[in-house]
């Protein structure tokens, strides 16, 4: 008879030669030209060596605009990720035959064996609605890496923090739950090792994502605002009742959510930390260079028409991997081999050779040869 820990060893123990014998030289010879995965995929989709994959272990839709996926992600995720608290995941869903890639804060605390995602269904949200109508148990989805500095100070270092104020909305809940449960799992909550409060805007009680958890969640003053109900403890925006009601004076403000909200509490808050998967406002270019783009891997030149060069690109009948569209994820990331380039996000001019930028977010200055 096993202990559970000898179990787990003999099973970790057992991946381990597996993995050896599928990463070897000779299995590689023997299934080339398409690899191993190929073929393991055919037994299971998520048994991958150099694609980081994930099941879908369970869909959970608690709230009318809203679904939970519990993801377990393949070991070729889990050996090159440790994805803090706070930060975000690529996302890889395949729709009709194309694949759209997507930025997902899980909620999980640190550490968690499966990845909980909660995602806001948005209207002409193409990724969100998919999700929200066809996810379902056994789905097999991308994970193309973890990004994001959105993350709680190391505990016990001189940056944290003892008395903070969480500001989210709408599906911008998600990193914050993660930051919350991992407190909780950490016991720094139980311990009162410091004061935190907790404000979160949905549009009504109905479409609150994790107001039970958070009602019953020790050491957390919670509060909730709705926008299109006067039933919340706050009425209205942000501003300085709000911030009196939940904590005067914070030593820190972590908020995540949309553009006007995250203004709203850098007016009124020091010690900011932000986080927004709101697309920024972007004005293409009135007089566009009318410089050439060459795309030199495809043998493809068009003239500048101002638009980012994933907009060119896509228009030209090339089909980049891309995912947020806002210069967060670095999914659409190519190489430039020459010319100029503008940021629509920050306004630098970039002149460098064999340098890689974001297309999502650039726009040529002149001639353009990029690799594509």
């Amino acid at each position: 008879m096993f202990t559970q820990r000898s179990q787990t060893s003999r099973r970790s123990f057992a991946q381990t030669v597996r993995n050896r014998v599928l990463g070897s030289d000779l299995v590689d010879l023997l299934t080339g030209p398409h690899g191993v995965d190929r073929y393991t995929e055919l037994v299971d989709r998520t048994w991958t060596q150099g694609e980081a994959r994930a099941k879908v272990v369970d869909v959970r839709r608690t709230t009318p605009r809203s679904v939970t996926l519990i993801l377990a992600p393949n070991e070729r995720f889990t050996s090159a990720n440790a994805c803090k608290a706070g930060q975000y995941v690529n996302v890889a869903i395949e729709i009709d035959g194309r694949r759209h890639i997507r930025c997902y804060s899980p909620a999980n605390a640190e550490g968690s064996a499966t990845l909980e995602l909660t995602v806001g269904r948005h209207d002409g949200g193409l990724v969100s609605n998919y999700l929200y109508e066809q996810a379902r148990r056994g789905m097999v989805v991308g994970l193309t890496g973890v990004g994001g500095d959105f993350v709680l100070p190391s505990p016990g270092s001189s940056e944290s923090p003892r008395r903070i104020l969480f500001v989210s909305g709408g599906s911008g809940i998600t990193p914050v739950m993660a930051m919350l449960r991992t407190l909780v799992a950490e016991g720094q909550l139980q311990n009162q090792r410091g004061e935190i409060a907790f404000v979160h805007y949905a549009r009504t009680p109905a479409e609150a994502c994790y107001r039970d958890e958070l009602a019953a969640m020790p050491g957390v003053r919670v509060l909730h605002g709705y926008t299109r109900s006067g039933a919340g403890d706050l009425t209205g925006r942000f501003g300085p009742q709000h911030l009196a009601a939940a904590m005067p004076s914070p030593d820190a403000v972590f908020v995540c959510g949309p553009t006007a909200l995250v203004d709203a509490v850098r007016e009124h808050c020091d010690n900011v930390y932000t986080e927004s998967f709101v697309p920024p406002v972007v004005t293409a270019p009135s007089n566009p260079s009318g410089g050439r783009i060459t795309f030199a891997d495809s043998g493809i030149d068009v003239i500048d028409d101002g638009r980012s060069l994933l907009e060119q690109a896509e228009s030209a009948g090339l089909t980049p991997e891309n995912g947020c569209r806002m210069g967060i994820c670095h999914t659409c990331t190519r190489r430039k081999v020459s010319g100029t380039v503008r940021s629509l996000t920050t306004g630098a001019v970039s002149t460098a050779a064999d340098e890689d930028i974001q297309i999502c977010v650039s726009v040529p200055v002149g001639d353009v040869d990029l690799s594509l």
